[in-house]
């Protein structure tokens, strides 16, 4: 495919690193450091990437210091174990065996990752019953930026897996790392360089099965 006339974009080059950025868990290189350098530019593109206000109140925290990736492992186990347990039992078709299997060596292995990349956001979410509105825009202020560092990490050689495990125990963590209680974590990266040539793009639905047109089930002809 050519580039686009109006952008000048390698439109398969551009397609090829958004279907086949994906959770990279079995398939971290374990033995090899991902140098600071590298994961400060894949920051620096996230924060490019759009935000309620353009208010830039998202930051981030490497961990790569063994004891304290160890004390997360551990706390990360106690959610992921059972949660994976219990889903094993219940999702018994071979894709989601798969994903178990792929989740569970992730749990298995998460202090030796070479760096855990911790997504902050400066404030608290909205917590009141009404605030589904208020909470999209919050998380929706951060989650692009995620996904941002995700592609960039990627384009690098560097494969990644957004966890939200530690979570369960985020005021330990937060007492770890020294986060203020003011400081919200929205999600933890295991970050690094990944083994063998390239990724295939997932099977997915077509668009024309999942997309409606002005009404629910609609079809877009």
């Amino acid at each position: 495919m050519a580039s686009h006339p109006i952008t000048g974009f390698d439109l398969a080059e551009a397609d090829r690193l958004l279907t086949t950025t994906k959770q990279v868990r079995k398939r971290l290189d374990l033995s090899r450091p991902v140098p600071y350098g590298e994961l400060l530019e894949c920051i620096e593109i996230a924060g490019h990437a759009p935000m309620g206000g353009n208010l830039e109140r998202n930051r981030w925290i490497i961990v790569d210091d063994p004891e304290s990736k160890a004390r997360i492992a551990e706390r990360f186990a106690d959610v992921g174990r059972p949660y994976l347990a219990a889903n094993a039992e219940i999702r018994a078709d071979d894709r989601s065996q798969k994903v178990i299997d792929s989740a569970s060596f992730l749990v298995d292995h998460l202090a030796e990752v070479p760096a855990l990349v911790i997504s902050l956001r400066l404030d608290r979410p909205p917590l009141t019953p009404d605030s589904q509105g208020g909470a999209a825009a919050y998380y929706g202020s951060v989650l692009p930026g995620v996904w941002s560092f995700q592609l960039a990490a990627r384009a690098r050689g560097i494969g990644s897996a957004w966890t939200t495990f530690h979570l369960e125990h985020e005021a330990e963590i937060a007492e770890l790392l020294g986060i203020p209680a003011s400081v919200t974590q929205v999600c933890l990266l295991a970050v690094g360089y990944y083994t063998g040539d390239s990724f295939s793009p997932a099977p997915r639905r077509p668009a024309s099965e999942v997309t409606y047109l002005n009404r629910w089930k609609q079809p877009v002809e």
